[in-house]
């Protein structure tokens, strides 16, 4: 074998090993996998059509970021926060939000705004269609866009590994009225603060925004109340999987 083969070996295998990882994670993400509920290690296997190596691999790894919980010769479940753990994580994902929002107005490209406009246009469209996957997908989207755009390594990957943490609550939160629509007025406000490159007044409404969102996250995500996906739609994850 030459060195050529022996690499593009390990590139499908760590390939495959990342593929597997995300597929579960998005089950978690996307409440298919509910708060305490065990991880079913056979059915998952046949599922993604993997071995349990990679699987046991991936749940050591989601049991890294928060999302799992590793029992002692019983497997693994899925994490539930307290409320408190709630707050508290927000309180730290709002001020990295913040952080990000103010450095991403010193340092954004106008091709990176102009992919954060679609991005929050998609996401009112689906909002106005009742689109709530779409909406939620477009949503997250111009987060992790502010987010890359802050050309902070350290920032996005403590982000990435709290938000995630309670990211599912986000398909099953029923908001009000008014709570929908100052939703809609944050992200166009988030828009035009980074076209005129304010970053104080973006960093204080992406703390903002992240604290209005406690009491809808509060009452769809905590340790006593079981989670309800929107729509029940869950079959990305698995095809992502088998595909890999």
């Amino acid at each position: 074998m030459n060195t050529i083969d022996r690499y593009q070996g390990i590139v499908r295998k760590t390939l495959h090993h990342e593929v597997v990882v995300d597929a579960l994670r998005e089950l978690i993400l996307e409440g298919e996998l509910e708060p305490r509920s065990r991880i079913n290690e056979v059915a998952l296997c046949e599922r993604f059509g993997i071995s349990r190596t990679p699987l046991r691999e991936a749940i050591k790894l989601l049991a890294a970021e928060g999302l799992l919980e590793l029992l002692p010769n019983r497997g693994a479940r899925v994490v539930a926060l307290s409320e408190t753990e709630i707050s508290e994580i927000l309180q730290v994902v709002g001020a990295l939000e913040g952080a990000a929002g103010e450095l991403a107005c010193g340092l954004i490209t106008e091709a990176e705004l102009s992919l954060i406009e679609a991005a929050t246009e998609a996401m009112i469209t689906a909002w106005k269609a009742g689109d709530y996957p779409i909406y939620f997908a477009r949503n997250r989207e111009v987060h992790d866009a502010i987010m890359a755009a802050a050309r902070n390594s350290a920032l996005q990957s403590t982000y990435r590994s709290l938000s995630g943490r309670v990211q599912r609550a986000r398909f099953s939160a029923h908001k009000t009225d008014e709570q929908w629509a100052r939703a809609i007025d944050d992200h166009r406000l988030m828009v035009m603060l980074l076209r005129r490159r304010d970053g104080a007044a973006l960093a204080q409404l992406m703390r903002d925004h992240i604290k209005s969102k406690w009491p809808v996250i509060a009452a769809a995500y905590s340790e006593t109340k079981p989670f309800k996906p929107v729509d029940g739609k869950h079959s990305r994850a698995a095809e992502k999987a088998s595909k890999g």
